[in-house]
């Protein structure tokens, strides 16, 4: 019998438990920060220094050695690893947390922090360290031009069409610590219902939570740990 095609989609509340702040909550980042000020096009050509020091403070938090993949992320690798089937992890996390734990069929929607884009060449370098409006690219030696590579609000999301040919082609779509409330992600499970399973794990119903055939709810690394030994058991 074959195995059922997989979609998993994650949200920053599975990165929660690792120390990394959400977004959308009442304590999260756009409480503090204005996406106008730090995240958008407009907002990099109005002040560039500003924009990367906001994403410096971030890369320097991943690079700090206590902020590590937590138990969620390594069962989503072990998911990876073992499932026989096709299986796509979409992440809107821009975290390296996916890709530390082991994960390989991973898809970052929303752009990697630790990647630095040249808006002259278009290249894309891994990047760990900080940018700033002197930085030169390594590819085509111009400064002024690296960004973080890290889709801002009023951008279209990455490898949207394999996404697309993925959720087409999926028995089983499983959304986890996602606020529901970003699109094009939060209508993911609206473009499956009908015809593939759904569940949503995440500390609390999401804005689309009744979308959503099944609900899972507690701490990522209780619930996602015990639903992919399910999966893996055949249940």
């Amino acid at each position: 019998m074959a195995h059922p095609s997989l979609v998993i989609l994650t949200g920053a509340g599975i990165s929660r438990e690792s120390g990394l702040a959400t977004f959308r909550d009442a304590d999260g980042i756009w409480a503090k920060v204005r996406i106008e000020d730090v995240a958008t096009p407009e907002a990099f050509a109005r002040d560039p220094a500003r924009v990367h020091a906001f994403y410096n403070a971030r890369r320097a938090q991943l690079r700090d050695p206590a902020i590590r993949p937590n138990a969620a992320h390594r069962a989503l690798a072990e998911l990876d690893a073992a499932w026989p089937g096709e299986l796509l992890l979409v992440t809107q996390n821009v975290d390296d947390l996916h890709d530390r734990a082991g994960s390989r069929r991973l898809l970052h929607m929303h752009g990697e922090l630790m990647r630095a884009r040249c808006m002259t060449c278009e290249a894309v370098h891994p990047w760990p360290d900080d940018l700033s409006t002197a930085t030169t690219c390594p590819a085509c030696g111009q400064a002024g031009g690296m960004r973080p590579h890290v889709v801002w609000f009023g951008e279209m999301p990455l490898d949207m069409a394999r996404i697309g040919a993925a959720l087409d082609r999926c028995d089983l779509f499983v959304a986890i610590g996602t606020s529901g409330q970003v699109y094009p992600a939060a209508g993911f499970v609206a473009e499956v219902a009908g015809r593939a399973r759904t569940v949503e794990l995440n500390l609390e119903p999401s804005a689309v939570a009744s979308d959503f055939d099944e609900a899972l709810h507690g701490p990522a690394t209780e619930t996602v740990p015990s639903f992919v030994a399910r999966l893996l058991a055949g249940a």
